[in-house]
């Protein structure tokens, strides 16, 4: 009897080993939304339950459809998840200036921003205070025009078009393109063939219903809202980048912190991979969570006519699309609103890429403009 029962303890012991080794082997055949949402992968399982090395990690957005990663992660708690206790403060910015002063400042660690306050940023900076670590969104960028008055492209010569604000990332492409049609326009004033009419996106649409616009160069969602109210989709800024693809939305973070909190980066940026996987696998569920995530932002979710057609057109992405913000840089010096500017070092995808090989996704690349 005592053999017998010794025998018994001894596979009772080997069977609760076992245990999480087959509860690990299941979780790992997970796939889509309810990996991404309910079950770790097995590349993390040394990470679970290990703290951190900051309590805290401060992460700005802008309440933009094109900052879907940012608005879905943090309303589905896909960040959150990754960081074992660490606690996410959010914090909203309606422009790329005020946001780059919070991460200069050292009141911001990680931010979502548009490629043109990065570059002016990582210069004003002279390359010491940010690096951009992931891509998180292309396109969703229109030329919305009232069509009773602009019917082709060329009949914007000597109206009044809007871009948010002079020398962001629009307002950047859509000089640009004045500039490759052959019109002069300056940069400063926004006076010239066409007048570049610096608004913020909140008071555009109510611009463009009262006449006191013809049209803007604006992303999403308020390109929708413009044709909402009657307006049309003249052009796509898509159309004008090779594999209509170029960066609108990167993740930033202070390079003190990246240097302190590395592990904090990491874990961010396991978090938004995984958020972006879930948007691919589930577009209608993504979409409902970042309107979800826009009513508690503003108290007001978009309307159906407005969210519907501004979701597809905006491509979520790990890709920073390193080689389209170089030629944003080009633009803008081209259009005089910055001097030639040193990009070396202004990326650190050391951290995103080894994320994704983790997690059996390709690497991607700096274009050169790596951290050496």
């Amino acid at each position: 009897m005592p053999a017998t029962a010794s025998t018994t303890l001894r596979r009772g012991i080997v069977a609760a080993a076992a245990l999480p080794l087959l509860i690990g082997a299941l979780a790992s055949c997970g796939y889509g939304s309810e990996a991404a949402k309910d079950q770790p992968k097995a590349a993390d399982a040394a990470d679970a339950g290990k703290k951190l090395s900051a309590s805290e990690v401060r992460i700005g957005y802008f309440p933009n459809l094109t900052h879907a990663t940012a608005l879905v992660g943090l309303q589905e708690g896909l960040i959150e998840k990754e960081l074992n206790g660490t606690k996410i403060k959010p914090q909203s910015f309606n422009a790329g200036p005020s946001e780059i002063e919070a991460l200069n400042g050292g009141s911001l660690d990680i931010g979502f921003i548009g490629p043109s306050p990065s570059i002016n940023g990582y210069v004003k900076s002279k390359g010491s205070n940010l690096r951009i670590i992931s891509g998180s969104a292309s396109g969703g960028v229109k030329l919305v025009v009232n069509p009773d008055k602009i019917k082709t492209l060329d009949d914007l010569k000597g109206k009044k078009i809007a871009t948010p604000q002079k020398g962001n990332t629009q307002d950047v492409a859509f000089l640009n393109w004045i500039s490759e049609k052959g019109w002069k326009v300056d940069p400063e004033s926004g006076k010239g063939d066409v007048s570049v009419v610096r608004t913020d996106n909140k008071v555009t649409p109510d611009a463009f219903k009262q006449g006191s616009i013809d049209g803007a160069w604006v992303p999403e969602p308020t390109a929708s809202k413009l044709v909402s109210d009657g307006g049309s989709v003249l052009l796509d800024e898509t159309a004008l980048w090779p594999d209509k693809k170029f960066v609108i939305t990167n993740i930033v973070v202070s390079q003190k912190f990246l240097k302190e909190h590395p592990d904090v980066v990491e874990a961010v940026l396991r978090g938004t991979v995984k958020t972006n996987e879930w948007i691919h696998a589930n577009q209608d569920k993504a979409k409902a969570s970042a309107n979800a995530k826009l009513e508690a932002d503003s108290g007001k979710p978009l309307d159906a006519k407005i969210i519907d057609p501004a979701w597809p057109s905006i491509a979520i992405t790990d890709d920073p699309l390193a080689g389209t913000l170089k030629t944003q840089s080009e633009w803008a010096v081209k259009a005089k609103l910055i001097e030639e500017p040193d990009l070396a070092g202004i990326y650190d995808l050391t951290l995103l890429n080894k994320v994704l090989k983790a997690a059996g996704k390709p690497e991607v690349s700096d274009a050169g403009l790596g951290v050496k």
